[in-house]
């Protein structure tokens, strides 16, 4: 009974441990901790004060930080992307009532105008209108639905409205200075380069875009000169602005995250969801002189990274329109430009894979984009162990196999303590169905008698869920490492092309991809079944044999490379659970001999 108690204490320690080393994790990446969840809302408020909530940065220049305009102005908006000129509706929002087919002839014209920038990875459109990026094909990364077709991000067409736009606006209410809706003209272009430039409220504004070699990155760099006789005080302003909608080809069995995130150094990563943007309820920092921000989406993000360390305002809103459009943006407001002198600003824009050796090189916390969710202590080890087998085997199947297993032997004996405990309920089963049927619907009567069956048998009826509960978070941050990994995406193992795609090696019926994987799959579970003890409750029987045909359903639609990792989990704990359980029987068996 003491050594009970005292195993029963170490357990307790051991799971408070890991509960407050997640929340400290959790506090480190940004996200809210369990016991301080209002506690990082910005504002630096003292007690005892009170600050003005600040209006919608969609009416006006937020009234917080760097970016305050004087006192009584009628402060500079920054233009809505439904407002557009009616000559490039493809750069925002259709109009209302605007049929589809005229959107779409529309999107097609403003894209016949548009600049082409294009490297080996990435193809550009930019219009005229504001310099706005309104298509981005990535042309080493296809569609896992269709698999002869490039990912296109950024687009006006198709299902996902989706947008980089930059520009700028005044502090001072008189002014109006270029921003996305402005016409810029033409100075300078190559194959991966682009010169543009614009002149509005004295403020001319010169643009590069630059396209390195091998590489997702755009580096924009703006010139600002002001031509007037005053003095001027310009704020850039960056924005993405997205549709609401999941991404076209998302499964409809499982989901990803797919919404704004913004990053600062204090705050750490902060994701804002299009739920909270509609109901106002938005909440990320602030104000900041560092960080980025970006839109992220199953194995893809778009991200505004500002090179300058000057102190920006990251904002958040909805845009009416149709479709109706949700901004992630920042405002960087550049210091007093005298008349005729210029000041610089620059950017990088980086349009997608979520590679994440990639995004770890680019800017600090580019790699959270990866979307583990609240399991991420765990899953970037387990990435990392991954990432070096595909090392040595140059096959990402070959190192889900050798992963599991390896995670598998380390669990050994916590899953062993587990299989004896099943193995020694599972020997008792016909005195358990026995002591059932002899008392009947006397559940008192019942109760006493198993346990003092488990008394005599020595057995724990517990003793094997705390081994499993303890596997559990690794196990699910390995799904997950598997289900958000980009690297899986066309990765071939045996007769799979695709480890990101389901297995549809017996082809597709009625819309459902069936593959020999989840069969196996099927088949594993059902082995699983007969080697566990049978349940007492005989409809509960009933159902631990219907399970393998509803999750084998289920894993049809599922990667092919989380369904390898079940299966190589599933035949791993078959063996193993088939050596204790028959260990365990011969054991018995001798002691009743005795």
């Amino acid at each position: 009974m003491q050594q009970q108690i005292q195993r029963t204490i170490l357990w307790v320690i051991f799971f408070s441990s890991l509960f407050f080393l997640w929340d400290a994790w959790q506090r480190d990446q940004g996200q809210p901790g369990f016991f301080s969840q209002h506690s990082d809302r910005s504002a630096s408020q003292t007690p005892g004060t009170t600050s003005p909530e600040p209006k919608p940065v969609s009416a006006e220049v937020p009234q917080a930080g760097p970016v305050v305009p004087a006192a009584g102005q009628d402060k500079s908006q920054i233009p809505g992307a439904g407002q557009l000129p009616s000559t490039s509706a493809a750069a925002g929002t259709s109009p209302a009532g605007m049929p589809k087919a005229a959107a779409e002839q529309s999107v097609s014209q403003a894209l016949a105008e548009a600049w082409v920038l294009q490297n080996k990875l990435l193809k550009l459109s930019i219009l005229p209108e504001g310099g706005q990026i309104v298509r981005s094909e990535l042309l080493k990364q296809r569609e896992l639905s269709a698999p002869d077709t490039n990912v296109v991000l950024l687009s006006q067409q198709g299902q996902n409205h989706y947008v980089a736009q930059q520009g700028w606006i005044s502090a001072q209410a008189e002014r109006r200075f270029p921003n996305h809706q402005s016409r810029f003209s033409l100075v300078e272009q190559s194959a991966n380069r682009l010169v543009i430039e614009a002149t509005e409220g004295d403020l001319k504004v010169r643009r590069s875009y630059l396209l390195q070699p091998d590489d997702y990155l755009v580096t924009i760099d703006e010139t600002v000169q002001n031509l007037g006789s005053t003095a001027l005080l310009p704020i850039a302003y960056r924005q993405l602005l997205r549709d609401g909608k999941a991404p076209a080809g998302e499964s409809q069995v499982y989901s990803t995250y797919t919404g704004p995130v913004v990053y600062t150094e204090e705050r750490k990563f902060q994701k804002v969801d299009f739920a909270s943007i509609e109901k106002g309820k938005a909440e990320h920092v602030k104000q900041a002189s560092d960080g980025w921000l970006g839109l992220i989406q199953h194995h893809f993000i778009a991200a505004w990274l500002p090179a300058d360390q000057r102190p920006r305002e990251y904002f958040t809103r909805r845009v009416d329109g149709n479709p109706v459009l949700y901004s992630v943006g920042a405002l960087e407001r550049l210091a007093e430009i005298a008349p005729g002198a210029s000041a610089t600003t620059s950017a990088r824009l980086l349009i997608g894979p979520q590679d994440q050796s990639m995004l770890a090189a680019i800017a600090p916390g580019l790699d959270l984009a990866v979307d583990y969710g609240w399991l991420a202590m765990f899953a970037k080890p387990i990435f990392w162990l991954l990432d070096q087998l595909h090392s040595l085997s140059n096959n990402w199947g070959v190192a889900i196999i050798l992963l599991t297993v390896i995670i598998k032997t380390l669990f050994f004996p916590l899953q062993s303590a587990s299989y004896k405990s099943m193995a020694r309920m599972k020997a008792v089963t016909p005195r358990m169905m026995a002591i059932r049927e002899r008392y009947g619907n006397d559940r008192v009567r019942m109760n006493q008698a198993m346990m003092e069956l488990y008394k005599e048998e020595k057995i724990n009826p517990l003793g094997g869920c705390l081994p499993i509960v303890v596997q559990i978070p690794v196990f699910i941050a390995l799904y997950w490492v598997l289900l958000a990994s980009s690297e899986m995406r066309f990765a071939p193992f045996l007769y799979i092309d695709n480890l990101a795609a389901p297995d549809t090696l017996l082809g597709t019926y009625f819309g459902v991809p069936i593959g020999l994987m989840p069969i196996l799959m099927a088949v594993t579970m059902f082995i699983q079944t007969k080697l566990n003890p049978t349940p007492p409750d005989p409809v509960q029987a009933k159902l631990m044999m219907i399970m393998p045909i509803v999750f084998s359903v289920m894993f049809f639609f599922f990667p092919s490379g989380l369904v390898l990792y079940w299966l190589v989990n599933n035949i791993y704990s078959i063996v193993q659970q088939w050596v204790i359980t028959r260990r365990i029987e011969a054991q018995s068996a001798k002691e009743r001999q005795r």
